[in-house]
């Protein structure tokens, strides 16, 4: 853990803040590498990716204010915390579709092969900005006697973002990184197998990372909001699986409009 890299005169380089702006745009590049090989209009796609970027970070930091909504309505000091804090990637993400969805539209994107070319650089990013949370001490896992537990020791961190120090933790920010390394892997191995459509890979990562979610949220220890019995992201994957599946039988269905030419003979 290293939450701090170094210091220019007053001003603090943060590990978490580096690598997250490292991820988005990573994650950007891929997509516009992705985009560019599919014959869309890279200008589109570039000032696509910046209206993600900037809803992701807004989303993330709005989805933890609801979740946290006691402690910062108890203590409204706290609210400072959401300028440091990278806040809920499902918060992120969902706003960052629904943003993502409008400027397509606008722009005259074709939908679901926009979406696909952003779907693996949404994972490839995560990738990266999980090994920011773990060296910032955040989203850290409940205590473990596992061989791989890890150690906290950095007061700044807990200071910072209550993280545990001195106890045998899962590292849970390690467990998403590699999740998001293998969907990611799954999803540049599968793209073209099989009969490919539209929004396959768009919608397969939105499985792969549900199904991957709910099951590392059961090891994390972090303060998180909860829904009934579930923890916030558990609740939102729980909708969204059964979302995607639906989507992706729907997609595969659904037949590919004729083309024009096609169609003036027709008629």
């Amino acid at each position: 853990m290293y939450p701090r890299l170094f210091d220019l005169g007053p001003i603090t380089v943060y590990a978490y803040g580096v690598l997250l702006a490292a991820a988005y745009l990573l994650g950007l590049k891929f997509a516009m590498v992705r985009a560019k090989a599919r014959g869309l209009d890279a200008v589109r796609v570039l000032d696509l990716g910046i209206y993600i970027i900037i809803s992701a970070l807004v989303g993330a930091k709005l989805l933890l204010l609801i979740t946290d909504f006691r402690s910062f309505r108890a203590d409204p000091r706290e609210l400072l915390t959401l300028a440091r804090s990278g806040g809920v990637f499902y918060g992120g993400l969902i706003l960052a579709v629904i943003v993502a969805l409008w400027y397509i539209g606008r722009a005259g994107l074709p939908l679901w092969t926009t979406c696909d070319v952003f779907a693996p650089g949404i994972a490839l990013g995560h990738v990266v900005g999980r090994f920011g949370c773990f060296f910032a001490g955040c989203c850290y896992g409940k205590p473990t006697t596992m061989p791989w537990g890890i150690t906290f020791t950095d007061p700044f961190a807990a200071a910072n973002v209550g993280t545990p120090l001195g106890v045998h933790l899962h590292p849970t920010q390690l467990y998403e990184a590699g999740a998001e390394a293998l969907i990611l892997f799954v999803l540049l191995l599968t793209e073209k197998k099989g009969k490919p459509f539209a929004g396959r890979t768009f919608w397969l990562y939105m499985l792969l990372y549900a199904i991957s979610r709910y099951i590392i949220e059961f090891f994390r220890g972090d303060e998180r909001g909860t829904v009934g019995i579930f923890s916030t992201s558990q609740f939102i994957s729980i909708i969204l699986a059964p979302l995607a599946i639906a989507m992706l039988v729907y997609l595969a269905r659904a037949k590919a409009p004729a083309p024009k030419s096609a169609r003036k003979r027709a008629a």
